[in-house]
């Protein structure tokens, strides 16, 4: 059964950076690409991010792009989300997923994943 486990969620200053790792388990990771959603109080799971099986390919939601970075090591079974310049609007809980397609392309619809951690809370203060 596959499984995700996020860690590395807390709080942090505008301003400030976070990283955060998903670790998979009961898959062929490589197999899949990864994505990461975030989802704050009473709003719907938004795109973050997604990285190929490779890890040569990402693509970034809007509202992150050229602040947060992915990246993954298929020998740890890891994806990590690199967060900087952090803004309260961050503020969600963050989740990891695996795509529902192996050998799959990265998507950033919501739906086109089906695995998923437990996520892990991110606030960002002013």
């Amino acid at each position: 059964q596959a499984q995700l486990v996020e860690s590395g969620g807390g709080s942090v200053q505008v301003g400030g950076s976070l990283r955060l790792s998903c670790v998979a388990s009961g898959l062929t990771f490589s197999d899949y690409p990864m994505g990461w959603f975030r989802q704050a109080p009473g709003k719907e799971r938004e795109f973050v991010g997604a990285i190929a099986r490779s890890g040569g390919y990402t693509q970034y939601g809007d509202s992150v792009k050229g602040r947060f970075v992915i990246s993954r090591d298929n020998w740890k079974n890891t994806v990590i989300l690199q967060m900087n310049s952090l803004k309260p609007e961050d503020t969600a809980v963050y989740y990891c997923g695996a795509h529902r397609r192996r050998w799959g392309g990265t998507s950033r619809q919501v739906d086109d994943y089906d695995t998923w951690g437990q996520g892990t809370q991110v606030t960002v203060s002013s």
